[in-house]
């Protein structure tokens, strides 16, 4: 369980006590427990499987892949993977590979809903990029129509492992993932992924200096 849905789910527990302390009417109750039961259950955190071969990048989120595709940029061509995470997905973020924290920033914008493609340039965003196993892999934490705040822990210069739990965003929202063009992507447009388990694409797997000779 995230912090938050104590927070909620406790504070909303104590607001049904003292309106049925007040009224002495139970049915006063009644949505604030519902709703205190919908933050304990939205703020859920479940232990994951994470894959451990070498090369791998897993989902840095719960949700439905939306878009594969190749993309431009100051540094070459990149291949992006989308993932939409409504307000019924776990929304814990977790790293898609082990390596070192190169560069997180965060960037305020607008709230677009996370379907259009447009909220990936222009809603508010975490980017976050990490360095390790041979390459380099970004990812963003994209804020959607409901959610309003992106929560990341870990600092730039941290390392970090893969699946480990590194933040959320609150309520629904948008990961993608920014791999390199030689990346084989493992996952098609409409397919379901789970945080930290589902592998997303593979590295090609590196011939060591010699072999074969």
């Amino acid at each position: 369980m995230v912090r938050d849905g104590y927070i909620y789910g406790f504070s909303l527990l104590a607001v049904a006590a003292l309106l049925v302390w007040f009224t002495g009417d139970w049915a006063w109750c009644v949505a604030p427990v519902l709703l205190a039961a919908f933050f304990l259950w939205f703020f859920r955190d479940p232990q994951r499987t994470i894959p451990t071969a070498p090369g791998l990048v897993v989902s840095p989120g719960d949700g439905k892949v939306t878009e594969t595709v190749t993309i431009s940029t100051p540094d070459g061509p990149r291949q992006r993977i989308s993932i939409f995470l409504s307000v019924f997905n776990v929304h814990v973020n977790r790293s898609p590979i082990a390596g070192k924290l190169t560069r997180v920033l965060y960037t305020k914008g607008q709230y677009l809903n996370a379907m259009n493609p447009a909220s990936a340039d222009k809603n508010e965003q975490n980017a976050v990029t990490v360095q390790g196993e041979g390459f380099e892999v970004t990812f963003k934490q994209i804020a959607g129509l409901l959610a309003r705040r992106i929560v990341f822990n870990p600092s730039e210069g941290d390392r970090v492992e893969r699946g480990q739990r590194v933040g959320l965003i609150k309520f629904g929202s948008r990961v993608d993932v920014i791999l390199p063009a030689e990346a084989t992507i493992k996952v098609k447009v409409g397919q379901t992924v789970q945080g930290g388990a589902s592998i997303l694409a593979a590295m090609p797997t590196q011939t060591p200096p010699g072999a074969g000779q």
